[in-house]
């Protein structure tokens, strides 16, 4: 079973986990955390990747749950490693903001941005989480979005990068 990092609103640690089972039933002021990260290589485009028919078939970014003892920034590392098979510097890896909660009142997302061309040709992908991968231009992210096709929880931080400037 896998265990959870516990955090209050602000996103500071609790000595304290939780179940990834049971991440729905915390009590008001505990918070579990998922990471995103949004790729864009040099042409302005986003790596986006199609998740598999097990995590819904959905278009998102490269993310995952904050396991307990584990930093969001080595969880940001470690979900590319697996989900992608790249081990980018973590010294590379920007971080934005915390927002949340977004979807569910329990979560908060702290979300990164890497600026880096990738060969998607060489990337190794773990197919229990990710089908395959696709450079993607902003306008048709959106397109996505308009047709209810990208995960949830990624659209706030891609409107924020959106209107900030970063893509």
């Amino acid at each position: 079973m896998e265990y959870l990092q516990v955090f209050d609103k602000e996103g500071n640690a609790f000595n304290e986990s939780v179940a990834r089972n049971e991440k729905m039933n915390l009590p008001n002021g505990k918070y579990f955390k998922t990471v995103i990260i949004y790729i864009q290589n040099s042409k302005g485009e986003i790596l986006i990747q199609k998740t598999s028919k097990e995590k819904g078939s959905k278009w998102a970014t490269t993310g995952g749950h904050v396991p307990f003892g584990v930093s969001s920034l080595d969880t940001m590392h470690n979900e590319i490693l697996e989900e992608l098979g790249i081990d980018i510097e973590k010294e590379k890896l920007e971080y934005i903001r915390t927002e949340g909660p977004i979807k569910y009142p329990c979560a908060l997302q702290d979300d990164y941005f890497l600026q880096m061309d990738i060969d998607i040709d060489k990337l190794t992908l773990q197919k229990e989480e990710v089908e395959f991968v696709k450079w993607m231009t902003v306008s048709e992210i959106e397109k996505l979005i308009q047709e209810n096709n990208f995960r949830e929880g990624n659209i706030p931080f891609f409107e924020h990068l959106v209107k900030i400037g970063r893509i």
